[in-house]
């Protein structure tokens, strides 16, 4: 059965492809609704525990992530999942790293690399992807099958 998000909740993005994925800061209380079933976090220390399925992935505030290969892994199973499954999508405050990977995994979903931060700042948040070389990431990041 498909899970999904409802596409006017706050924080949900909608992919050219239809799925739905929440973007989020950890730092703000959990939004009202039906919890995710997989969660992507990308902060600088393990985050606390959840009630769903998560992945971690070690990425400090305004900088890029530790290990990008883990990171691509990672956006790339948000963007299988989304399918089918809440997904969502968080750092602390849901800013820069959560609009960093909201924009990967729009990559994912087809939009061309050199769109994807106007994508996810439509979409998204207007403010999302912080800093120059977040957005250096997002447009060297690697288009192609998911």
């Amino acid at each position: 059965m498909k899970h999904t998000w409802e596409a006017s909740a706050d924080g949900i993005m909608a992919l050219p492809s239809g799925r739905l994925v929440r973007g989020r800061g950890l730092h703000y209380p959990l939004p009202a609704g039906p919890f995710p079933e997989f969660g992507v976090y990308l902060l600088g220390k393990q985050p606390p525990p959840v009630g769903w399925e998560s992945r971690w992935v070690p990425w400090p505030d305004l900088r890029l992530p530790v290990d990008q290969p883990d990171a691509l892994e990672a956006f790339r199973e948000a963007w299988r999942r989304a399918e089918a499954e809440r997904v969502e999508v968080a750092c602390w405050r849901g800013i820069g790293r959560t609009g960093t990977a909201l924009a990967c995994i729009a990559i994912l979903d087809g939009v061309p690399p050199g769109q994807a931060v106007s994508y996810v700042r439509r979409q998204y948040r207007r403010r999302t992807v912080e800093t120059p070389w977040q957005r250096q990431y997002v447009a060297r990041f690697p288009a192609g099958t998911p």
